[in-house]
Formats: C-alpha cells, sequence, structure tokens
C-alpha cells in the first residue's frame, strides 16, 4: 500500500466507532471539513449515539444512523453501504479487530493510538490492508502540530545539518483523570497500568521524530531497548486523594512510571521515545530534534511558540533564541492554509481538525495518504516491544520492518506539496 492513491470521493462518508471522550470530541470536527458527512455513529452505549447526532443536527448536519446497544453494533454499521471511512476511537484493546472488521468490510480506516498493542495484531493489520487495497491510518493528531510541521520542514531543507538524534515523548499527567469514575468508561485505561510493564503510548512523540528523519522512507527503526521506573504514582496519588471504598483499591500497579525507549535506526541516529502518565508534572511532548549543525527543543522555550533553537551559522555564544521567527519561515502549508479554520474546528489547538481536514482533502482529490499503515505499525510498534525488551532485562530487541524492505525507497509523507481542497458541488 505504499505510494497508492485514494479513490477519488466526491464526499467522504464517514462512520464513527467509539463516542466517549475522545470519539464525541471529533464528530463536530469531521461534520465541519468540506466535502464530508457523518453517515452513522456508534458507541456500546446507545445513549452516547443519540446524543452525538442531536449535536450535529443542532449545527445544521444531516443526522446520521445511530448504532449501539450491545458489542456487535459496530459490526452492523460496518454492513452499511454509505461509509467510505470508518474512525474508530474506542479504549485499546478493541482497536485491531475493529480496524481490521472496517477494512474486511472493504472501508478506509483511522484509528486512534495505538492501532493494536501486539505485534501479530500490527502484522495482520499490515497483511489486512495489503489484501483488501484500503488504507489504516493511525490518528496522529500530533504530527500535524504547527512545531511539528515546522521541525519536520525545517530538518528536510537541512537547517539542522545531518540530523543525529531526535527525542519524543507523552510526558502528561492523566493521574486525576485515570482515578475519574466517568472520564475513562469502566476505568479501562487505568486498568491498563495493572497488566503489563509497557510504553503504552508513546506515538504522540515518536511519530514527529520520525517523520523528521524519514524513518520508512530512507531509514527504518532497527532496534529497540527499553527500561521503566518502579511503578510509584497512581498508588501514592491513591493513598492521598482517594477513598477507600473506592474500587481501584483493589489494583495493584505494575507498568513504570517512566518507561523510556532507545531506538537505533539503520542511519545510525537514535531516537528517545519516553511514556509518563503516573507523575506530576506539565504536559511534555518534548519534541526535539538535533544534528551536525543544529538543534530545536519545544516545550522549553519562554516564547509563545513555546520553542527554541540553535543553529549554525544563524547562533553563537552558546545562547538559545526563540523559535518564532523560525516557525514563521518554515510554517506548513497546511497551517498557512487552514490555520484559522483548525483553530476553530478542532481541539488540541487545531491539529485535529488539520489532520481531518487533510485525510478528507487525500480522499476526495484522489491523493496518497501522509500516514499509511506501515507507519502506523512503525510508530506502535514500542508498545509490544517494550514489554519484550523490559521482560529481558532492558536487552536490546529487533524492530520489525513492516514495509519487507521498501523502507529504502524516498517518497513523500507529511512533507506533503501543497493542494487545494476540490470544490463541494
Amino acid at each position: 500500500m505504499i505510494d497508492v492513491p485514494f479513490d477519488v470521493h466526491g464526499t467522504v462518508r464517514v462512520g464513527l466507532i467509539g463516542l466517549g471522550n475522545r470519539g464525541s470530541g471529533m464528530a463536530e470536527g469531521w461534520a465541519a471539513v468540506p466535502g464530508c458527512r457523518v453517515t452513522a455513529v456508534c458507541d456500546i452505549r446507545a445513549d452516547r449515539a443519540t446524543s452525538v447526532a442531536n449535536r450535529l443536527v443542532a449545527r445544521g448536519r444531516p443526522r446520521p444512523a445511530e448504532y449501539g446497544g450491545s458489542a456487535d453494533a459496530y459490526a452492523r454499521m460496518l454492513k452499511r453501504d454509505d461509509i467510505d471511512l470508518v474512525y474508530i476511537a474506542t479504549p485499546w484493546e478493541f482497536h485491531h479487530r475493529q480496524g481490521k472488521a472496517a477494512l474486511e468490510a472493504g472501508k478506509h480506516a483511522i484509528v486512534e493510538l495505538p492501532v493494536a498493542t501486539e505485534l501479530d495484531e500490527l502484522w495482520d493489520l499490515v497483511d489486512t490492508s495489503e489484501r483488501t487495497r484500503r488504507h489504516l491510518m493511525l490518528s496522529e493528531n500530533c504530527s500535524y502540530g504547527r512545531n511539528e510541521l515546522a521541525m519536520l520542514k525545517m530538518a528536510h531543507d537541512g537547517l539542522f545539518g545531518d540530523v543525529t538524534n531526535g527525542h519524543g515523548g507523552y510526558l502528561h499527567d492523566l493521574r486525576e483523570l485515570l482515578f475519574s469514575d466517568t472520564y475513562y468508561t469502566d476505568s479501562w485505561r487505568r486498568l491498563w497500568h495493572t497488566r503489563s510493564t509497557a510504553s503504552f503510548y508513546p506515538m504522540h512523540g515518536l511519530a514527529p521524530i520520525a517523520a523528521a528523519m524519514d524513518i520508512n522512507r530512507g531509514d527504518r527503526m532497527t532496534v529497540l531497548r527499553a527500561t521503566a521506573t518502579e511503578p510509584k504514582g497512581l498508588a501514592d496519588y491513591r493513598e492521598r486523594f482517594i477513598d477507600r471504598s473506592h474500587p481501584s483499591w483493589k489494583e495493584t500497579y505494575v507498568n513504570g512510571d517512566l518507561v523510556t525507549c532507545l531506538i537505533d535506526t539503520a542511519m545510525g541516529r537514535v531516537i528517545r521515545a519516553e511514556h509518563d502518565v503516573s507523575s506530576p508534572r506539565p504536559y511534555s511532548r518534548i519534541n526535539s530534534l538535533a544534528g551536525s549543525r543544529g538543534i530545536f527543543e519545544d516545550y522549553a522555550g519562554t516564547s509563545a511558540t513555546g520553542g527554541r533553537i540553535y543553529v549554525e551559522p544563524d547562533h553563537g555564544g552558546h545562547s538559545w533564541r526563540d523559535f518564532d521567527s523560525y516557525r514563521k519561515e518554515f510554517d506548513h502549508w497546511l497551517w498557512k492554509k487552514i490555520g484559522d479554520d483548525a483553530e476553530n474546528n478542532g481541539g488540541h489547538g487545531g491539529m485535529d481538525y488539520i489532520l481531518q481536514w487533510r485525510t478528507v482533502q487525500a480522499m476526495r482529490a484522489g491523493l496518497v495518504p501522509d500516514i499509511d499503515v506501515y507507519d502506523s505499525a512503525a510508530w506502535c510498534a514500542p508498545v509490544p516491544l517494550s514489554v519484550k525488551s523490559l521482560a529481558a532485562g532492558g536487552r536490546p530487541v529487533a524492530y520489525p520492518d513492516f514495509t519487507r524492505g521498501s523502507w529504502v525507497n524516498l517518497r513523500m509523507g507529511l512533507d506533503s506539496r501543497e493542494s487545494d481542497m476540490p470544490p463541494v458541488a
């Protein structure tokens, strides 16, 4: 499925599976993209489907068909012939099964992180995508962040010289939400911390660094080794803030607070990917890239962008500079074209809508997707690979080549050429 364009769609008809906080929040963004229509919505809790449908109607959108009330409701929805793209935002344990079912039903799929949690599941999604000739994409909104895309463009324009290393992560204090009785339905996300020691969710930081290094497009990740701290944060938070009658007191947390993956690439680069949702700290995706002529660091500067930079020959004196002027110079065409719309129609500073708009545009214009199933599998592989490495005392484990050798070929990705949204008839 490398360099396979979408068939041209006059209107992209989207079906949504999973309408919790994330899924319901993305529904209106899909409906706002020109030439996109939400035709069906599904959640095991039928009242959520009704609520999302009501909200779309209140915004002047056609009412989507509603599915819910049972674990197989999504399968019934997938039988419809008026769905081109399925957006999946259910708990992690359902992503592989539902993503595969969407492909086998003849739909393209865009799946929230991670697309799967086991290596055999990742390979199965690659194989199924190739067999059905349908695209499966990771819904990696952070790859469309303004700073991330500017960093990508700077790297590809040679501003950092030869890129040697990068750092990305998901460092987000989720303790209050993890112990909430309403935010994560049935506490699904907290329960993952009782099951395994793993880097559950490194993709937000890893994916932009991988894109800047042309992973699967001239380089590939070859080896991963992982370390983990002791699991202290969740138990400590429970001790201080959670009543003894709460069901969480029956749980034992085994996942390390900070899980760090060091990843080698075929071109001799090193990526550090971190995951920590259990510690008190300000939010950060790290988002740092360095090479022979300079470095960019996000979530570190005092400027409005949050970034700082040091590149030769522009800078000297061992002093950081603000990122503002560089982001303006290297701003990605997507942000120049629809940045204002993105900030008005999507969450997370607009990158949600950028992702949605670009996905719909690619389908309506018959373009190759920026993110394909091989990227999606590679970016999610640290979940099972970290389990293997940690079980072996942190020893290196081999990184699968999901492209089966095609990674050596340079090709476009998130560094796309500017193009327009086809007019809506």
